[in-house]
């Protein structure tokens, strides 16, 4: 973000690892780097994800507690079949080389 802003001419870029990751992966990471482990259960709009397990003294949950659950409201009118974003501009205009 810092390279963008000392970037000479204003500009688009896409910052993006270029990897696919689901939904479900992406929220694991984040509990995980947390120090919380989440498990799902149930199935299509009625599942739910939960703590099962906590490694970090500091959070405001416990085990059992839902933490996740899937809000209609926010489902895309139309589904894509690909999200992943392309970082090569980003990469070659701020780089530096």
């Amino acid at each position: 973000m810092w390279l963008i802003l000392q970037h000479n001419t204003p500009d688009d870029f896409v910052i993006a690892t270029g990897v696919t990751t689901t939904v479900r992966e992406f929220i694991i990471k984040a509990f995980n780097r947390l120090g919380i482990v989440i498990e799902f259960k149930g199935k299509g709009i009625d599942e739910i994800g939960y703590v099962s397990k906590i490694n970090n003294t500091e959070v405001k949950v416990k085990a059992g507690d839902i933490v996740i659950k899937i809000d209609p409201q926010y489902f895309r009118p139309t589904e894509v079949e690909l999200l992943i974003g392309d970082p090569t501009k980003a990469k070659r205009d701020l780089s530096g080389n």
